[in-house]
């Protein structure tokens, strides 16, 4: 379909994603709730900061490693963890290796279509998310299994609403796939002969089962079905999440802080980092962009845990951005999606060469030597930017 396959900026990911997919696979990936404010939010704060580049004095080396959690990444961007990528047919293995190969870290799904053991073959610097679901003895069998296939740590995610209706409309998605579901997806799915080729070469079909969520005795559960058991499941109260960090036993990282007491009583609770996030605005919708409160958040836990950041961030620069206000590190999802849709493995790597690329170029400009050096003196931030949601709770 392109006569080249790189692509420059991951909005040109995005935009092939577009052509290449059915028109309900890709509206999956777009995603987002109600009017659609809090994703826009999330790309427009970042645009709303500026830099303040020096004009003499860079340096001829720039360091853009660091660790999250003690494990060590080429680069500050995690793969965020997202649900069944049946956008390729080696869904969650690409985007494995793909990490692997640029040296950053794997975050999986619980409600990945590939099963865990397979994902850490592929990268061993996996970590293992998890939702609330299920009862005590099912969280427990999955985490097990996550830690016997080599998960370095482990990601709580426990700040979804079930917020439903989206005014452009919601995709379909069929429970599973097969005769029956492919003859009535047959008008969306056929004007898409790129994707469909990839799983026909393949000789296989979308799968839209979970296999980590797989009991001992059963068999793997449809990607509606576990959505059925998460939201049947009480929500946890800050007791449960303790007892989750305890019962992991390692790194553990709390994705979905929008709030400094929320923040604090994390601290409380045992974890070992947080996600600053809104579910990429796929959540409660109007919920403020992750950029204008992470400093809040970083101020008033950032020298007792790491602090992290996901939503919006769809270019290196954007990763600079987060580094100025005080985030360890960021998460990409539907960037590296994009990646996979246009360009399977290869498209992936593509996306983290982009942020790569930006990000040094940032750290070039601003005159540092390490993106350890980046702080809000290199951003121009407008009035009223930051935003600090929440003045509760204590941090033990």
């Amino acid at each position: 379909m392109f006569k080249n396959p790189w692509f420059e900026t991951v909005a040109e990911a995005q935009r092939r994603a577009k052509r290449r997919l059915p028109h309900m696979v890709y509206g999956a990936l777009v995603a987002g709730s109600e009017r659609g404010r809090t994703i826009d939010a999330n790309m427009k704060a970042f645009g709303d900061l500026g830099f303040a580049p020096r004009v003499v004095g860079h340096k001829a080396e720039r360091d853009l490693a660091t660790t999250v959690m003690g494990v060590e990444t080429s680069m500050p961007v995690l793969i965020s963890p997202t649900g069944v990528q049946a956008v390729h047919p080696d869904g969650e293995v690409a985007v494995a290796r793909a990490a692997a190969n640029r040296g950053v870290i794997m975050g999986l799904s619980s409600f990945a279509s590939k099963p865990v053991e397979e994902v850490a073959e592929a990268n061993p610097n996996v970590f293992f998310q998890m939702y609330w679901s299920g009862d005590r003895d099912a969280m427990v069998q999955r985490l097990d299994r996550a830690k016997k296939a080599g998960a370095k740590a482990l990601i709580a995610t426990l700040d979804w609403s079930f917020s439903n209706g989206r005014d452009w409309g919601s995709p379909m998605i069929p429970e599973r796939i097969d005769f029956r579901t492919a003859v009535k997806l047959a008008p969306g799915v056929l004007p898409h002969p790129g994707w469909l080729w990839k799983f026909a070469k393949e000789g296989r079909i979308p799968d839209l089962t979970t296999p980590n969520l797989k009991p001992p005795n059963g068999p793997a559960p449809t990607f509606f079905g576990a959505y059925g058991e998460w939201m049947q499941t009480p929500p946890p109260t800050w007791e449960d999440v303790a007892w989750l960090r305890e019962e992991w036993g390692g790194p553990f990282l709390l994705k979905g802080v929008t709030r400094v007491d929320d923040a604090k009583r994390a601290v409380d609770a045992g974890v070992t980092a947080l996600s600053v996030s809104n579910h990429g605005g796929n959540n409660l919708d109007t919920t403020p962009a992750t950029i204008r409160v992470l400093p809040s958040i970083a101020e008033a836990v950032g020298d007792q845990i790491e602090v992290l950041l996901d939503g919006g961030v769809r270019r290196g620069g954007d990763v600079a951005k987060a580094l100025a206000l005080g985030a360890r590190a960021v998460l990409i999802g539907r960037a590296y999606l994009w990646g996979l849709a246009a360009n399977g493995q290869a498209g992936v790597e593509n996306v983290l060469d982009i942020m790569r690329g930006g990000l040094d170029s940032a750290v070039l400009g601003l005159g540092h030597a390490s993106v350890h050096e980046l702080n809000p003196d290199d951003l121009v931030i407008p009035p009223g930017f930051a935003l600090a949601l929440g003045g509760g709770g204590s941090a033990g």
